[in-house]
């Protein structure tokens, strides 16, 4: 396994070694040694949760706050998504920055999301199914989240907004400066 740091702070791009001959290939797609031997964070996983989607399905950008929220670690396992991360950590010199990050069945990589960091995706093939490893159990009351298309972020999501799929509860979300203005500090222990 190689780990990138992206430029946020504590989010990693995990690429995995992919063996492979001509009956197929095997990698290792998470080997919790390793990876704190190559980021210095330990992370207990606790769910797994998988969704299939079809082209132009957005969803995002979410999160759970408090004491529920969630680091993640994700990666598509058919088709095609532009994962996107928002630092929402009110100290982290990249507050407010975001990173999108294209993920594949054919390139493998996963990203790692710490907690405090709103999350989304777009699904840019004809379909995809999307895994995530979570640190935390799931609870609806926690969940918060800001609009896709806040100007402020400035995510560019690949797809034109005409042909985009979005749930009526990611419409209505409000704006980042609505929930983290003038760098509010957000429980996400």
């Amino acid at each position: 396994m190689k780990a990138t740091q992206t430029k946020l702070q504590d989010c990693y791009i995990l690429e995995p070694t992919k063996i492979g001959d001509s009956r197929g290939y095997f990698f290792e797609s998470f080997n919790s040694q390793k990876f704190t031997q190559l980021t210095g964070l330990q992370v207990n996983f606790v769910q797994d949760n998988q969704s299939f989607s079809t082209k132009g399905v957005l969803r995002g950008l979410h999160a759970q706050a408090g004491g529920h929220a969630q680091a993640k670690i994700v990666r598509v396992l058919e088709g095609k998504v532009l994962d996107v991360i928002v630092d929402a950590r009110a100290d982290s010199p990249t507050f407010g920055q975001h990173e999108a990050i294209e993920l594949s069945a054919e390139n493998n990589l996963q990203v790692f999301i710490p907690r405090g960091f709103l999350h989304g995706f777009v699904v840019l093939s004809d379909t995809a199914t999307f895994f995530y490893k979570c640190d935390n159990i799931y609870n609806k009351e926690s969940e918060c989240g800001v609009q896709f298309d806040d100007p402020a972020l400035g995510i560019d999501w690949k797809l034109d907004n005409s042909v985009l799929k979005i749930s009526e509860k990611d419409k209505i979300l409000p704006t980042f400066e609505e929930v983290f203005g003038s760098k509010k500090v957000f429980n996400w222990k």
